[in-house]
């Protein structure tokens, strides 16, 4: 009696060639390697693009980080998160070969439309609720708190799922079928689908295409609508908060009362300032300003980044006396002019105040 090798259907392979977990994680050597899905691995892969993209100074100013920043935004905190809530293979569309009763095939977990579908959801939910978060933190909510915080989020998610991931039997985990999708777009143009369906599926990657196109697009491109630049007055407080009230109005001529100018850069661009504050003897009629007398009280030079913000103290000396004289702060770009006004500045605010005699009152 002779033995014969024999060969299980739990290891025939399906009609493509590819075991029955064909496009999921394989194992190339029992306790080798620990497996990586290659899903989660291109997640970790673009959010660290993304991030780079958006702190490096040579890229973040360039197209492409608005292409890896979208995605980062829109898509793939809610896709790390969905793989993490549920790791276990969805309905397998079906792929002629009956015979595969794997899990797998019929397993609980979702359809991949549903979770491209609950990736745009949760994503859309969880990148606000971040924001709402750092908003009560000392970093609040600018761009690296934001950036970190999603992108944290996002790869301890990714994390989370394989780990979820390997604790299930190989023929239950989740797996994105990239082999059998490029087998499928191969057979629309290898002659086995007619013209029509070709026709068909060329118009469906082509709607796609300009869809994302669009979408980028429109990301990329409008900020330069938004660009502007703000020009505002605090006053310091005794524990050393900033506040936009408690301003002083009553000075004493040749003796100073301290004001906090701010100047936040939102131009997308390296922009060079100059802020000319004077006290002016003004009267306002029939909405028409004529100032009467002037006085130069600070002049200063700064340039600034895109996003940058510069808070400076100021000591405001008055020497000119009267009542309601016009302390005006002008910002112009680049060099202000040589009698500059309110309406040539580019940005300009001002506080009514009132300034008595010193050797009077003495």
């Amino acid at each position: 009696m002779t033995d014969t090798d024999t060969t299980t259907g739990d290891d025939e392979p399906n009609g493509d060639g590819a075991s029955a977990d064909d496009g999921t994680d394989r194992e190339i050597a029992s306790g080798s390697t620990v497996p990586i899905s290659a899903d989660l691995a291109a997640v970790a892969l673009v959010t660290a693009l993304a991030s780079a993209a958006v702190t490096l100074p040579v890229v973040r100013s360039t197209p492409i980080r608005s292409v890896l920043a979208v995605p980062l935004v829109l898509f793939l905190p809610g896709y790390a998160i969905v793989a993490a809530l549920f790791p276990e293979a969805g309905e397998r569309a079906a792929d002629g070969d009956e015979t595969d009763k794997s899990p797998q095939a019929n397993g609980p977990g979702l359809t991949y439309v549903e979770r491209a579908a609950l990736s745009f959801g949760v994503s859309v939910a969880v990148v606000p609720l971040t924001g709402l978060v750092l908003n009560v933190t000392p970093f609040g909510i600018q761009l690296a708190p934001v950036l970190f915080s999603v992108a944290g989020l996002t790869l301890a998610a990714a994390v989370l799922a394989q780990y979820r991931r390997l604790q299930l039997p190989p023929g239950d985990r989740f797996a994105v079928p990239y082999r059998q999708w490029g087998h499928s777009v191969v057979g629309v143009f290898s002659g086995h689908e007619s013209n029509l369906d070709r026709a068909l599926t060329v118009l469906t990657v082509l709607g796609l295409l300009l869809a994302v196109t669009s979408a980028g697009y429109a990301f990329a491109v409008p900020k330069e609508a938004g660009a502007f630049t703000e020009l505002y007055l605090v006053t310091e407080q005794d524990d050393g908060d900033l506040i936009a009230d408690d301003y002083p109005t009553e000075f004493v001529s040749g003796e100073s009362k301290p004001l906090v100018v701010g100047v936040g850069n939102y131009e997308h661009r390296s922009v060079e300032y100059s802020l000319v504050v004077e006290l002016q003897d003004a009267t306002v009629e029939n909405n028409s300003t004529q100032i009467h007398e002037r006085d130069e009280l600070f002049r200063q030079q700064l340039t600034l980044g895109d996003e940058e913000t510069s808070e400076r103290k100021l000591n405001v000396t008055p020497e000119m006396t009267g009542e309601r004289l016009r302390l005006s702060f002008m910002l112009f770009k680049g060099d202000p002019p040589s009698s500059p006004t309110a309406d040539q500045a580019y940005r300009e605010t001002h506080l009514w105040i009132s300034v008595s005699d010193g050797s009077q009152e003495s």
